[in-house]
C-alpha cells in the first residue's frame, strides 16, 4: 500500500479531512480572461422524482434542464426542513448544473475543499477539486492542493444534487499553510 493510499484511507476511516500528499494540481486560467462578467454563477436545475448519485443527477439534467436565477456564489448554509435550496423552486430532490468563473487574486499554492449535502462533482481550471458521490449531511470533501499560476479568472463547473431533508453547498480556499476560508461571493462571475 502506498503512503498516499494509506493517508487517504486513514483520513476516510477517521472521518477527517486529509489534504492530498501528491503534487498540487495545476489549474489553467481562462484564456482569454473574461471581461464584463455578471456577479455570481449560472445555474440550471432538474427536479427528478429521486436522486441518489451523480449518475442519476446527470440523467435528470439530460432529461430536462430549467434555467434558474444565478447563484450569488458558493456559500449556501444548511437549510431548514422545507426551505428551497440554492435558488431553486424546491426543497428536496434538486439537481444543479453550475457554471461560471472563480477569481484568485494572487498566484500560489492553495488548498480547496467544499462542504456539500448531498453529492458534488466540481472542476476548477480543468482539474477535479471536489467530489462526493452519494448522500451525506453537510460535510467536507477531501481537501485538494492546487497551483494557481497567475491571478485572474478560472473556469468553474459543478454538478450538485440534494435528495431529502436539508442541503448545503460551500467552497473554501486558502493559501498553502493557512486554513481554507469561505470564498466570498465577489470571487465568482458568469
Amino acid at each position: 500500500m502506498s503512503i498516499r493510499t494509506f493517508v487517504l484511507a486513514f483520513g476516510f476511516l477517521c472521518g477527517g479531512v486529509v489534504a492530498s500528499v501528491a503534487a498540487p494540481l495545476a489549474l489553467q486560467p481562462a484564456d482569454p480572461q473574461p471581461t464584463g462578467l455578471k456577479p455570481g454563477l449560472s445555474v440550471y436545475y432538474a427536479y427528478p422524482s429521486d436522486v441518489k448519485s451523480l449518475g442519476a443527477a446527470r440523467s435528470a439534467l439530460n432529461y430536462k434542464r430549467i434555467p434558474g436565477p444565478p447563484l450569488s456564489g458558493l456559500d449556501y448554509r444548511d437549510t431548514e426542513l422545507g426551505q428551497a435550496v440554492l435558488t431553486s423552486e424546491r426543497a428536496e430532490r434538486v439537481v444543479a448544473d453550475i457554471s461560471g468563473y472563480v477569481r484568485f487574486d494572487k498566484p500560489g499554492i492553495y488548498t480547496i475543499d467544499f462542504l456539500t449535502n448531498d453529492g458534488l462533482h466540481a472542476v476548477v481550471g480543468g482539474q477535479l477539486v471536489g467530489e462526493f458521490d452519494g448522500r451525506q449531511a453537510c460535510e467536507e470533501t477531501f481537501a485538494v492542493e492546487v497551483e494557481v499560476p497567475s491571478a485572474g479568472w478560472y473556469p468553474l463547473q459543478a454538478l450538485w444534487f440534494q435528495r431529502t431533508n436539508t442541503a448545503c453547498l460551500h467552497m473554501r480556499a486558502g493559501p498553502k499553510g493557512k486554513r481554507p476560508k469561505w470564498m466570498p461571493d465577489a470571487a465568482f462571475g458568469h
